[in-house]
């Protein structure tokens, strides 16, 4: 889909209005992942970015930007808390796939965390952790970015079993590009394995999701993908995608 067709676009300031949801959703439904990736880099340019936190949707992801050889910029979220094998992983993608992925990282170091708010702030206040490691630090990396492409998928959880392929970010004032909406796990393992792709071995642990090593457990019986995040805690999300109840830092 070019410019001028269902997706046409103005410039500058009037693009925030000028792309119709609706339309462009029921245009991809039934399109490809590469659709949407070239689609995503020919509507937005240098101004779209991709984001990963190195799971198994984002692995895929950075593959097929790799394959089609679209330069979109990519990002992780480094809270300073993720697992080794995390950071591992994240070394061997860069290698493999011949790419940069820029950690995003918060202004408040760890030492500096707690000096303000004691030990273990992600035991004590889970969301406003992930408000000063994850939220804040993602809003001022979009502030002059058009669009973020994510891994996320409807069949991951309830949370976000209604997700559309394209859709307005509100918290972050950008366009939020789905290309794996509809593709269940299966599909995704099937992919990685096909091409032989490098993937965090704690999934084969007991950890069908990694975030933060503080926050997040391997599981033996799950009801989602998300299983294992936050356990004992009402959570099931960091706030980048869904809002939590957050409070000022």
């Amino acid at each position: 889909m070019k410019a001028d067709s269902t997706a046409k676009l103005t410039s500058g300031k009037e693009i925030s209005s000028s792309l119709k949801l609706e339309e462009l959703n029921n245009y991809f439904r039934d399109k490809t992942v590469d659709d949407l990736l070239i689609w995503g880099y020919e509507t937005f340019g240098n101004e779209i970015v991709a984001g990963t936190a190195f799971g198994s949707s984002g692995i895929v992801i950075l593959h097929r930007l790799h394959e089609l050889g679209l330069p979109v910029k990519a990002f992780c979220l480094d809270t300073q808390l993720l697992f080794n094998e995390t950071y591992h992983l994240w070394k061997t993608v860069v290698k493999q796939f011949d790419i940069e992925i820029e950690p995003v990282q918060p202004i408040l170091t760890l030492s500096g965390q707690t000096a303000r708010y004691g030990d273990e702030l992600w035991k004590n206040d889970a969301d406003k952790c992930c408000y000063i490691r994850k939220v804040l630090p993602l809003r001022k990396y979009l502030a002059n970015k058009k669009a973020w492409i994510t891994g996320l998928r409807r069949s991951q959880s309830s949370t976000r079993s209604c997700i559309e392929k394209i859709e307005w970010d509100t918290e972050n004032k950008t366009y939020k590009i789905n290309p794996l909406a509809d593709w269940g796990s299966e599909k995704i393992w099937e992919y990685i394995h096909a091409y032989k792709l490098p993937y965090n071995r704690l999934h084969d642990e007991g950890y069908p999701s990694i975030g933060c090593i503080h926050c997040t457990s391997p599981v033996k019986d799950f009801s989602d993908e998300r299983s294992g995040r936050w356990v004992n805690l009402e959570k099931t999300e960091c706030g980048i995608h869904f809002r939590n109840d957050q409070s000022s830092t």
